[in-house]
């Protein structure tokens, strides 16, 4: 359009292009209109008549920037992450169900579940198995930014001095965005989301022009978010556009069937990254991992087995055997097992062998989350006298879960 000078061509390359680097070269420069373009995104100003050496140095630069910033950006924003999910239990199957149903749409996942379940282990699943898997996947950690910063972190910004800098929304454009811990994120920028969410499009902090964007939104959180909102630190409509499909991901005590398979899967990766010796662990180890509590849950186990990899004694043939876990978890297990108050040697042999089954059979009952079927199988007891047994010793359903 001959209508248009230098800076409205300017503006409209940078706002669809907006990692080209522009050179404006002008005969009516002045400082108002240098400032003016590279307030705009220009790389460079030059007034004319110049030098062809001097241009050749200017492009050569900018080219150079160009590529080391597109570099970088690939780099921020590469999914490098893990994508497989590790595991064969029910609870396990029926969360890749439901994954499975989602990513071939376009709809918004909100993932729940406990600190370290593996929430944004399964968005990359979704993603990398999505129509958007060779875009990219970027990930907002909303607790880990600061509230001052966030807007800038999530739309970039625009000034003289720097430019153009496309924010993570920007980044993620084609592709997904994540929002690790969404709980967390500020109640101002949630009202600015909420609007990129409804129009797909935004403005860069200090700038003007609208950016538009193709996203699909991934959310996360390990809290309530209705009692967010009822205490008024998470916006209701927000929540309602997020939660399209609610999907729970169980804790690692809900799924400790899959704790020998993530054992040997963790055992196998940290061969693999670090060079730690890949080992057996043994069946009486894999036995008290599998009746343990996990607050931290499979990241907690991820860790154990890291600590025991490095620390525990032997050759690489060395089974990893339970006097190898750390001694502050077999203290537990211990605790556990005798009782807090007094152990079995100060009782008559009738109520310490009592409470030794009471104590053994919860174990394996929660080792194999409550199936009658394969905990009989693994003690040596018929289904029948299993039953009789857990009885006799108040194991009901209600007794167990009260406990």
């Amino acid at each position: 359009d001959s209508r248009m000078d230098g800076i409205d061509i300017l503006k409209q390359v940078k706002r669809n292009n907006p990692d080209v680097p522009v050179i404006i070269i002008s005969g009516h420069g002045n400082i108002e209109i240098a400032v003016a373009a590279i307030k705009q995104g220009a790389y460079d100003f030059i007034e004319k008549p110049f030098n062809i050496d001097q241009l050749l140095v200017v492009i050569r630069r900018a080219m150079e920037t160009s590529r080391l910033r597109r570099e970088n950006q690939s780099l921020r924003r590469q999914d490098t992450g893990p994508t497989q999910m590790i595991g064969a239990s029910a609870s396990f199957k029926g969360l890749i169900s439901q994954l499975d149903k989602v990513t071939k749409s376009n709809g918004r996942v909100m993932l729940t579940g406990p600190a370290g379940a593996g929430k944004e282990l399964a968005a990359r699943y979704i993603h990398a198995n999505s129509n958007r898997a060779s875009a990219p996947f970027v990930t907002v950690n909303c607790a880990g930014v600061a509230p001052d910063r966030m807007e800038e972190v999530l739309f970039g910004r625009e000034n003289a001095e720097r430019g153009v800098e496309p924010g993570l929304l920007e980044q993620a454009h084609g592709g997904v965005i994540y929002f690790d811990e969404v709980a967390d994120m500020p109640l101002g920028t949630q009202s600015k989301i909420l609007r990129v969410l409804v129009d797909q499009q935004f403005t860069r902090v200090g700038g003007n022009d609208k950016v538009r964007v193709d996203l699909r939104v991934i959310s996360s959180t390990n809290r309530d978010l209705e009692k967010a909102i009822a205490a008024e630190t998470f916006r209701q409509e927000l929540f309602h556009r997020l939660n399209v499909v609610p999907i729970a991901v169980p804790s690692l005590e809900d799924r400790r069937e899959d704790i020998p398979v993530l054992a040997d899967h963790f055992i196998a990766e940290f061969n693999t990254v670090q060079g730690l010796p890949k080992r057996d662990i043994s069946d009486e180890a894999l036995a008290l991992l599998q009746t343990m509590v996990w607050p931290g849950n499979v990241r907690q186990l991820k860790n154990l087995i890291e600590r025991v990899l490095i620390l525990a004694p032997g050759d690489n043939d060395t089974v990893l055997g339970a006097s190898m876990l750390p001694t502050e978890f077999l203290d537990g297990i211990k605790r556990s097992a005798i009782g807090s108050d007094e152990g079995y040697l100060a009782k008559p042999l009738r109520d310490a062998r009592e409470d030794f089954e009471r104590e053994y059979l919860n174990a394996q009952m929660s080792r194999f989350n409550g199936n009658i079927s394969r905990t009989a199988q693994f003690v040596g007891m018929e289904r029948s006298a299993l039953h009789r047994k857990l009885k006799s010793l108040g194991l009901t359903d209600e007794d167990r879960g009260a406990s």
